[in-house]
């Protein structure tokens, strides 16, 4: 569990976050969503320790990041995935070697079980044929879904998304959705999301935290979002009639 406490940031004189106090459970896919803007992004940039709040906690498991020496922030480093908005592969670097970069990084494996573990990695996300390829010979698809086998190729606790269906189709984008949720369950990972994609809302949030204008506006599952009375998170969920219609639909419908 990550556990987020009266974190404030500021850039000169804007106060960006103001009083955040989240938990990101285990084994859920834990979504980040607002407007541009909204503070969405700096929040993840602190909790993965890019950006260094003025107060407040970050604790992973009870660890405080704040406090911690160079020598504990590497350690937990070891213990985080990340995906980012582009699929940041290197270009020059095939497949299979994008996925072990971590590993020659960070694990002490001989090569050879470095190999393995990228391969089996590749393996899991379908794309063990595509090892010998360079990034720019395979669809952006399939570079966020080597993306995500470089993210679990340490085995991470912790998994970061930074809007990982962006630039895709929407069925890919479902294929990502579905891919991700249930890496999330099968390593009982702490997994957070940063997007505006509602498919995903809708799709795998299992607990949602809505931020509006650096605050937490609002907090729940993806069904507690067509009970919702919040005028802010309405708005900027149900600003497409088809939404709206699904919401009154869910409303109208009969209870069980």
């Amino acid at each position: 569990m990550i556990q987020i406490n009266s974190i404030y940031k500021s850039f000169e004189d804007k106060q960006v976050l103001k009083d955040i106090n989240i938990s990101f459970e285990n084994g859920k896919t834990n979504l980040i969503i607002g407007q541009s803007g909204s503070g969405k992004t700096v929040l993840m940039k602190c909790i993965v320790g890019l950006l260094t709040p003025e107060e407040g906690q970050i604790l992973y498991d009870g660890r405080d990041l704040l406090c911690m020496k160079k020598r504990e922030k590497k350690a937990l480093r070891r213990e985080i995935g990340m995906i980012f908005q582009s699929a940041a592969l290197f270009d020059s670097m095939s497949v299979l070697e994008n996925v072990m970069f971590p590993l020659d990084m960070f694990s002490d494996d001989t090569y050879r079980d470095r190999v393995k573990r990228a391969q089996f990695c590749l393996d899991r996300v379908n794309l063990i044929e595509a090892q010998s390829k360079y990034p720019g010979e395979i669809s952006g698809g399939m570079q966020k879904r080597v993306a995500i086998a470089r993210a679990i190729a340490l085995n991470p606790r912790y998994l970061f998304c930074d809007e990982p269906n962006s630039g895709l189709d929407p069925k890919t984008s479902l294929v990502i959705d579905a891919l991700i949720h249930s890496i999330t369950e099968e390593y009982n990972m702490t997994t957070i999301i940063n997007t505006h994609d509602m498919n995903s809302v809708m799709g795998i949030g299992d607990k949602i935290d809505f931020i509006f204008e650096g605050c937490k506006e609002w907090e729940g599952t993806k069904a507690d979002i067509f009970t919702s009375t919040n005028e802010r998170l309405n708005d900027f969920i149900f600003a497409s009639d088809l939404l709206k219609k699904v919401k009154v639909a869910e409303n109208n419908a009969p209870k069980k």
